[in-house]
This record gives C-alpha cells, sequence and structure tokens, in this order.
C-alpha cells in the first residue's frame, strides 16, 4: 500500500482496497437500512421529556426518566446481545432485534389506555432491548464487510443512513406529536389571554404557563384528565405506526439470505469469554474508545433533548417551533456525516474526532455564555461537529478486533447507557438554582455537554499523538 502524507498525525491519503467487498455489496444495502430504524426510535422520543413533563405534570428531572429507560435497555441488553449473536448469526441478532423493537412499541397501547407515565417506561425500555440488540449485530457486520483499512470509512457511510431515520422521526414529531397536543393549545390560550406575558423573560413565561396547568388540574379534574386521554393517544399513533412497519421487516428478513463473514458455529465458553474480556481490557484504546462513547452519547442525547427546553425557556418559542430547530440540526447532521465520510479519505479519523471536539467545546461556550438565538444557532452547529463522532469512535475501538468484534461491539454498545445516565444531571441542573448570575438555568446546563466534548477531545489527541505511535489506531 502506498501512502502519500503531508503530516504523518494527520493527513494520509493513500491507494485503499475496496470499500465493501466483492459480492457485499446487497448484504451491506440491506444491513445499512436497518440505521434508520433506530434514529427514528431516538428522535421521536426526545421530545418527549418535554411532552411528558406537561402532559403529566412532572419536575425536568422526572421526566428526564424518559432518556433514562429509553438508554438504558442499551445498558441491559448489549451483552446478552454480543453473546446471542456470538453463539447464532448476525441474522438471528436482527430478527431478534426486530421483533423487540415491535413489541416495546405495540406496549404503547396499554400505556395510553392506563395512562401510567411509568408504563411508557417500561415500553421505551423494552423498545430499546430490541435497538440494542440491532446495532450490536449491524455495526460489527457492516464492519467485516471489507477490507479491514476501510472498516471505519465504510461504518461511516452505512451510518449516514442513520439521520434519515431521525429526520423522520423529528419531523413526525413535530408535526404528529407536538403540534396535536391539546396542553400546547393550552399553553397557546394562557399566552393570548395574558399579553403581558411578551414583556417576561421566556423562563417566567414558561414558569408562569406551567402553573396555570397546575391551577387548570385541580380546579377541573375531570376536564384536565380527558386532556391527558387525548394527548397520550396522540402520542402512541406513531409508535404503533413504526411497530407495523416493524413487524413487516421482521418477516422480511426471516426471508433474506445474509452471508456470513464470521464463524458463529462454536458456542462461546466461559474459558473462552474470560479469555476474551481480557483481551479487551488490556487494550487501552478499546477501553478509553468505550468510556468516550459513553460522553459522546450523552452529549448527543443532550443536546437534541434540551434544545426544545433552550427554545423555549431562553428564546421563548413553542414547542413545535423548537423543534423545528430540531430538525434543522438533524439536517445539519446529515449534510455533515457525508461531508466527513468524504474528508475521511483524506484526514486520519483520530485526527478529525479531535478537531471536531474542539469545536463543538467553542460553540458550547456560545450556548451558555451568549444565548439567544445566536445560542440556539450554535446549539444547531454542535449537530454539525458530531455528525461522524459515534462511527468514528466505535471503528477506532474495534480496529483489529476480528473474532473478538462482536464482544467488543457489545460495549461499545453499552456505552450508549452515557444517554440514560447524563440526560437527568442535566435536567436537574435546569431543576436547580443558577450556576452562574444572570444566567438561566437552561443555559448554564450545558456545561455537562461541554464537558462531555472535552473528553472526547482528549481521546481524539490521544489516538493521534499517543495510540498511534503505540498500535497504528486511528489510522
Amino acid at each position: 500500500m502506498t501512502i502519500k502524507s503531508n503530516n504523518e498525525n494527520n493527513i494520509a491519503v493513500e491507494d485503499s482496497p475496496p470499500l465493501i467487498a466483492k459480492g457485499m455489496l446487497l448484504p451491506f444495502i440491506m444491513i445499512a437500512a436497518l440505521f434508520p430504524l433506530w434514529g427514528f426510535a431516538n428522535d421521536i422520543t426526545n421530545p418527549l421529556v418535554k411532552a411528558f413533563k406537561d402532559i403529566f405534570l412532572i419536575s425536568n428531572a422526572q421526566s428526564s426518566l424518559v432518556q433514562f429507560a429509553f438508554y438504558l435497555g442499551y445498558g441491559v441488553m448489549a451483552i446478552p446481545a454480543a453473546l446471542f449473536i456470538r453463539n447464532y448469526s448476525y441474522k438471528s441478532g436482527v430478527l431478534l432485534g426486530l421483533a423487540l423493537y415491535a413489541v416495546g412499541a405495540f406496549l404503547f397501547i396499554p400505556a395510553s389506555i392506563y395512562m401510567e407515565f411509568n408504563f411508557f417506561l417500561a415500553a421505551l425500555c423494552i423498545l430499546t432491548c430490541g435497538l440494542a440488540m440491532l446495532e450490536t449485530t449491524a455495526n460489527p457486520y457492516i464492519l467485516s464487510m471489507g477490507h479491514k483499512k476501510t472498516a471505519t470509512k465504510r461504518l461511516n457511510l452505512a451510518q449516514a443512513f442513520n439521520p434519515v431515520g431521525s429526520l423522520t422521526g423529528m419531523f413526525v414529531a413535530s408535526t404528529l406529536i407536538l403540534n396535536k397536543l391539546q396542553v400546547e393549545e393550552f399553553r397557546a390560550a394562557e399566552k393570548a389571554q395574558n399579553p403581558e406575558y411578551s414583556n417576561l423573560l421566556p423562563s417566567i413565561v414558561d414558569a408562569k404557563l406551567g402553573e396555570a396547568l397546575e391551577t387548570f388540574s385541580v380546579n377541573e379534574p375531570l376536564k384536565h384528565q380527558a386532556m391527558q386521554a387525548a394527548d397520550l393517544m396522540t402520542v402512541r399513533g406513531p409508535y404503533v405506526t413504526i411497530a407495523i412497519v416493524v413487524t413487516v421487516l421482521f418477516f422480511i428478513y426471516l426471508l433474506l439470505k445474509l452471508p456470513k463473514t464470521v464463524n458463529h458455529n462454536n458456542r462461546l465458553t466461559k474459558k473462552e469469554l474470560k479469555q476474551t474480556a481480557v483481551r479487551l481490557f488490556k487494550n487501552k484504546v478499546y477501553v478509553e474508545g468505550v468510556i468516550t462513547q459513553a460522553f459522546y452519547v450523552g452529549a448527543q442525547i443532550m443536546c437534541w433533548t434540551f434544545i426544545i427546553h433552550y427554545g423555549m425557556n431562553v428564546v421563548g418559542l413553542s414547542s413545535s417551533e423548537a423543534q423545528n430547530y430540531n430538525i434543522i440540526a438533524m439536517i445539519l447532521f446529515l449534510v455533515s456525516r457525508f461531508i466527513c465520510t468524504f474528508l475521511l479519505g483524506y484526514f486520519k479519523p483520530g485526527y478529525l474526532l479531535m478537531l471536531l471536539a474542539c469545536s463543538g467545546i467553542v460553540l458550547m461556550f456560545n450556548v451558555i455564555f451568549v444565548g439567544g438565538y445566536f445560542g440556539l444557532y450554535c446549539l444547531i452547529g454542535v449537530s454539525a461537529c458530531m455528525s461522524m463522532m459515534f462511527p468514528t469512535i466505535y471503528g477506532i475501538a474495534l480496529q483489529g478486533m476480528k473474532d473478538d468484534a462482536s464482544l467488543a461491539s457489545a460495549g461499545l454498545v453499552m456505552a450508549i447507557v452515557g444517554g440514560a445516565l447524563m440526560p437527568p444531571l442535566h435536567a436537574s441542573l435546569i431543576d436547580s438554582a443558577p450556576l452562574f448570575e444572570s444566567i438561566s438555568t437552561v443555559q448554564s446546563s450545558f456545561i455537562v455537554p461541554l464537558c462531555c466534548f472535552l473528553v472526547i477531545s482528549i481521546f481524539g489527541y490521544r489516538v493521534v499523538h499517543v495510540h498511534t505511535a503505540i498500535h497504528g489506531a486511528g489510522e
């Protein structure tokens, strides 16, 4: 292989092997077609944090349990998923993942009938057990569909289809959920009846509207319960639809023939499992990659979930208007993903990761300390920085894993539990006293994703300047 380099650590233009191995194009397309499924689930669920806060009249910290339950499924299911795939096949992993996804989505029906917040949390957790199975299957399968030198770029290409599902989920959330909620109509009516609200800060208006909802629930309990029931019916509609779609996909993949790229015939023994675990824990690039992935997922979920809070509290938008800015952020994420996939042909993954993480830190400073529309635009801009982080961290951490890939993949998928742990911390900062004088708690709460980008930048630096010298990571 010929490498032409102007800066050995940063830029590498080389004659690469084919991106996708011969005969693997159709399997690649079929597996890449699964990636929008978890993008859709992620981004139709994010707005539920704010929606459930108003529907069930709970705190920000309580409503953030939506994200905790959603991403807890990854922590619960990742290791069992890897063991299942290792003992059976990638196709079996796809089928079980689709089945769990459909069951979780269908459970929104009884949850909406009983009008119990905890039932929705359980349904989301089961749904994401299916997502964990799908991701644990799809990511290493894509990596195995060609030469290891093109693995990271190949995964970035497949991951580029993920935002298609995310955009669809955001559009559905904005037009079919947030725009149809009776609680939003109540808030709009309250603002219309109190023109003096236009002279108040958005954060104060938001608090007053919350108080009005509390008063309405006490004074008109039957009307409030009817409003809750109608809104929960609105929420469940898209989930039932995606459950039907996923059920159809289950039967399509059941009949589909997928090639074996890794030997799954030999069942994993306890001794082999222990040996694999020891090898993984000794691999510094992998261990640091798992930790970094947890911080990345936490940052992504916080930026996309609390953009609605930021738009409503800092700028004064309605929830559906704020969600429209989230759609813009996802479009930017999608465009940037294809641009970054192209740039990976010229820049080493670790260097590009470090550069984008540092850019995210700069934008977060503006989100926190500048605020207003400029802060909102910077929060949108962060999506461009995040676009290639997940697959790049994933590809770097799994480089050269071979038969250990399915179990190693489980650790990286389990790291998605960062999306369960960090949003409640972020939400608790919104509910607490201000960290900085004259800055709203919503703005200052974004110090949490700022710290996450700092961790990612350190990992990128170590990949470029430490691990490359030792293991050749990030090449």
